[in-house]
């Protein structure tokens, strides 16, 4: 690695939890990457990593209701698929996703979905995955769930189960988020299922 990588790349951690614009936005960074919990319902505690498989990019949140939320992700550098994670956006992201159930309820299900657009589903033909090339849960794991499948056609959906996660304490989800044609920003809507009865 050139030493002018190397600088930057020490230079990363200090920017990792620093939270910017304390009102409408707040914006926490890591690897080349910012989050955003502006669209509300949750609250980012903190990140850190880069996004590689041994470093993936954690993220500490607390859920102020069972109701869905919108994590806002956004491309801080520049877009190069071949460069160095953490460095450049290279369209492959490992997140672990810890999540403080501050609801009030316990959760049975979790679902994750995908969106290129606010609001809209992301599709199979657009780029953007939970790494839709494999069919296998390989990238996909939860500390409170047993089970999770995916829903890649039409729209990029996980969804955990057959587990729970009681009031006040935290589950972790870990997958990996592949985007073949990178945009700068996209949308990780979360939905923590509760009880029907």
């Amino acid at each position: 690695m050139p030493p002018f990588w190397k600088i930057a790349a020490a230079a990363v951690p200090a920017l990792l939890c620093f939270p910017a614009d304390a009102g409408e936005r707040r914006l926490f960074f890591a690897g080349a990457y910012s989050f955003s919990d502006e669209l509300g319902g949750f609250l980012i505690r903190g990140v850190s990593g880069i996004g590689t498989r041994n470093d993936p990019i954690v993220i500490e949140q607390e859920m102020l209701s069972a109701s869905p939320v919108t994590l806002v992700v956004r491309v801080t550098t520049k877009i190069r698929t071949t460069g160095p994670v953490g460095i450049f956006a290279t369209g492959m992201i490992h997140l672990r996703l810890r999540s403080l159930n501050n609801s009030g309820i316990a959760w049975t299900e979790y679902e994750f979905e995908l969106q290129e657009q606010l609001g809209i589903p992301s599709v199979h033909g657009d780029g953007l995955s939970f790494d839709q090339r494999r069919a296998e849960a390989e990238n996909r794991s939860s500390d409170s769930f047993r089970r999770n499948y995916t829903d890649f056609d039409p729209n990029d959906r996980i969804v955990f189960s057959s587990g729970h996660v009681d009031p006040l304490d935290t589950a972790d989800f870990a997958f990996f988020v592949t985007d073949f044609t990178p945009k700068l920003e996209f949308y990780i809507r979360q939905d923590p299922r509760i009880p029907l009865s």
